[in-house]
């Protein structure tokens, strides 16, 4: 299996290890799933809400059931935030989350590099999607355009979520969040 995020369908087995100690069906009801994982959990639900507004403003604005300069600001309002507060998670998790956590269990020291390397191979997702977003404010892109900008975007950073979930989830519910605050 790749582990180009582009190209999986998830992570490697060997990095899901903790996943089946820890299912996601039991993180809400682990003693340690409140705070720091619960808050880290809704940052991604934002995300995910954020690409389907975008979308659903497209297709909305497509059928003439949202009026296009009221479809633009929701682009401008969410797309800016979308874009902002997905850099500054990424950041915090590369210089400060992943470390700590890999060192709490070094066999999912590949895991955090594959999500950097994620992190990484987004920053172009991130800016053809600002350009695609920017090209809608301006008159220069076509809604259907942005709309399949923003589905693919979508796929790749919900794949992204997932692992990223799958990963981290479990070591915080088994280590706790020492040295994460």
């Amino acid at each position: 299996m790749t582990e180009e995020l582009n190209k999986r369908d998830r992570l490697p087995d060997a990095l899901r290890v903790l996943l089946q100690d820890y299912p996601r069906e039991a993180w809400e009801s682990h003693p340690d799933f409140g705070g720091l994982v619960q808050f880290w959990l809704e940052r991604h639900i934002m995300f995910r809400k954020l690409t389907e507004v975008l979308r659903t403003d497209a297709e909305a604005a497509m059928d003439g059931k949202l009026d296009p300069q009221q479809q633009k600001a929701r682009v401008s309002r969410y797309g800016g935030m979308l874009l902002q507060e997905l850099h500054g998670h990424h950041q915090i998790e590369d210089h400060h989350y992943f470390p700590v956590l890999a060192e709490m269990d070094k066999r999912l020291v590949r895991g955090f590099d594959i999500l950097d390397k994620d992190h990484h191979a987004m920053d172009g997702l991130l800016n053809s999607f600002a350009e695609s977003a920017n090209g809608v404010l301006q008159d220069r892109t076509e809604l259907g355009v942005f709309r399949e900008e923003v589905l693919g975007f979508d796929a790749l950073l919900s794949r992204h979520l997932e692992d990223e979930e799958d990963l981290i989830v479990p070591v915080i519910l088994k280590h706790g969040t020492g040295g994460l605050h």
